[in-house]
This record gives C-alpha cells, sequence and structure tokens, in this order.
C-alpha cells in the first residue's frame, strides 16, 4: 500500500508537480483531491518550506491527513444509549462484507462483549451458512432464516433476540446488493426501516464496505448506497494487495463520511482502527 513519490522529488517545479498530478490520479485520489493536494504542495514550496525530498514527502503526507480529518472524520463507532448498539452492515458482492463482520464480532467479542449476528442475506444459502461459520470462529451468537424469506423479517427476528438475550452488539448482514439495482436497494431500504421500528434510534451504525481494489468503482458503489440509505462510516477491504490507496481519501470527501476500518488480510486481527495519519504516512512512500 504504498505511493512511490521519491521519483518525482528533483527539486519541485513544474514538471514534478505535473507527475505528482499524475500519479496522484493514477492511485485514485480523485481529480478534486489530487488537485487540491499538489496545489497545497505547490503553495508550501512558494514559501520555501519545500525543498527537499523529506519536506516533499512531509508535506503530501500532511495534506493526505488534512483531507482525511476534514469534516465528519470521527473513527470511533456510535454506541446506543441503552440496550444493544445495532450495526447494519451493506456492500456489493466480493468486497468481503461477511468477512468484515466476522473481524469485527472478534473484535468486539476480545474486548469482554456479547455479540449476535443475523443473516440477513436470504438470498443466497450459502452466505447464510458463512455467517454462521464465522460466528463460530468468533464465538458469538447467531439468528438466521431460511433461504429466500424475508431479509427484514430476519432482520426484525436478529434484534428481537439480541435484546431479548441481552446483547451487546448486534451486526446485520445484508445481501452483496448490485448497486445498479433499484429494486435491492428499495429492500435496503425496508430492513433499515423495520430495524427503526423495532428499535428506536436504531441502526446506530451502517456500515458500507467498499473493496479497496476497485478504485473508482468504489467511489460510484458508495455514493449509490450513500442515497439509499445514512451511511454513517466506511470500511475499506483488502488495501494489503493494492497501491491504490488514494480511494480512501477520494471516497471521504466525496461522501463526507469517516472511514472506521481498514482491512489489511485474511485473518480475524486484520481488520484495523482507522488512523489517518497512520494511513498517509504509510502511503506515502519515504
Amino acid at each position: 500500500m504504498r505511493l512511490d513519490v521519491g521519483v518525482l522529488v528533483r527539486g519541485v517545479d513544474a514538471g514534478s508537480l505535473e507527475a505528482l498530478e499524475t500519479l496522484l490520479i493514477e492511485a485514485d485520489f480523485g481529480v478534486p483531491t489530487a488537485l487540491a493536494l499538489v496545489a497545497e504542495v505547490e503553495r508550501r514550496h512558494r514559501l520555501g518550506e519545500v525543498r527537499t525530498d523529506a519536506q516533499f514527502h512531509e508535506a503530501l503526507a500532511q495534506g493526505v491527513v488534512a483531507a482525511l480529518r476534514s469534516g465528519h472524520a470521527d473513527p470511533s463507532l456510535q454506541r446506543a444509549a441503552s440496550g444493544p448498539t445495532v450495526v447494519l452492515v451493506i456492500g456489493v458482492n466480493g468486497a468481503g462484507k461477511t468477512t468484515c463482520i466476522g473481524k469485527l464480532s472478534a473484535r468486539f467479542r476480545q474486548a469482554g462483549e456479547r455479540v449476535l449476528l443475523g443473516a440477513a442475506d436470504t438470498f443466497r444459502a450459502g452466505a447464510i451458512d458463512q455467517l454462521r461459520v464465522w460466528a463460530e470462529r468468533a464465538g458469538v451468537e447467531f439468528v438466521g432464516g431460511a433461504a429466500g424469506s424475508d431479509p427484514a423479517a430476519v432482520a426484525f427476528d436478529a434484534i428481537d433476540a439480541g435484546v431479548t438475550r441481552g446483547v451487546d452488539r448486534i451486526i446485520i448482514d445484508t445481501a452483496g446488493r448490485l448497486h445498479t439495482s433499484d429494486d435491492l436497494m428499495t429492500e435496503l431500504r425496508k430492513i433499515h426501516r423495520v430495524i427503526g421500528k423495532r428499535l428506536p434510534g436504531a441502526p446506530h451504525e451502517v456500515l458500507l464496505v467498499l473493496d479497496g481494489t476497485i478504485g473508482q468503482n468504489a467511489l460510484a458503489q458508495a455514493r449509490t448506497f450513500s442515497a439509499a440509505v445514512p451511511v454513517t462510516g466506511i470500511v475499506v477491504t483488502k488495501l494489503d494487495g493494492t497501491a491504490k490507496g488514494g480511494i480512501v481519501v477520494a471516497v471521504h470527501e466525496a461522501l463526507d463520511v469517516p472511514i472506521k476500518f481498514v482491512g489489511t488480510g485474511e485473518q480475524l486481527g486484520d481488520l484495523e482502527p482507522f488512523d489517518a495519519e497512520a494511513y498517509a504516512r504509510a502511503l506515502i512512500e519515504e
């Protein structure tokens, strides 16, 4: 997950700034963010603050940090004032959504919380079984319905069970929805609405899982999902396998929604709370 800007540093001039702009766009920062970062590096150069390679890297890293901390940027998870906290997890097929839920479950369990998973992805029987396996691995409780049953009804039953059992967290999985399908987006709105009826104030978090390797397609997905339901946080997966980590910045800037976690591998512990400064410095290779 490194952005190699070292080749550009031969003195900050029009050529190197143009090369930086191209590199940032290729790394999926998006044009508006790339232009803003380049403009900031150029401004600091004119002030005499950017003369050396180290200063160039530092200015760019600070610009990335500033972008990630602008607007709504708090990576902490919201909690219910009382009763269980409900987390609704959404995203398209292949983004790593169910795996993300398993990792979140393990994280909460290790913190001493009692967790229940609700398998509201009823379109595929395999999805229900997959979530059940993750629940067993993480040592948490599980509620699922029959394949083909009403996803909103399963979500309702999961919250009902969680309230009755006195759990701390309820995490609801949803089908890997194609972001171009109006019918599936309507179903997602229904799930969100039913959850709120069963437990006022819920869901307390709506986490959108995005595949970090798909670049600007992730941005298109983010915009569509956020138009369907109020997304409260982003989880970006598969960042261990891509140098195009700029999509994290682009999504945050476009939606003004905090990045809450990043996935860096396949193991239970490979889901890290988002740290803007650590991320920026890992991204900008020194």
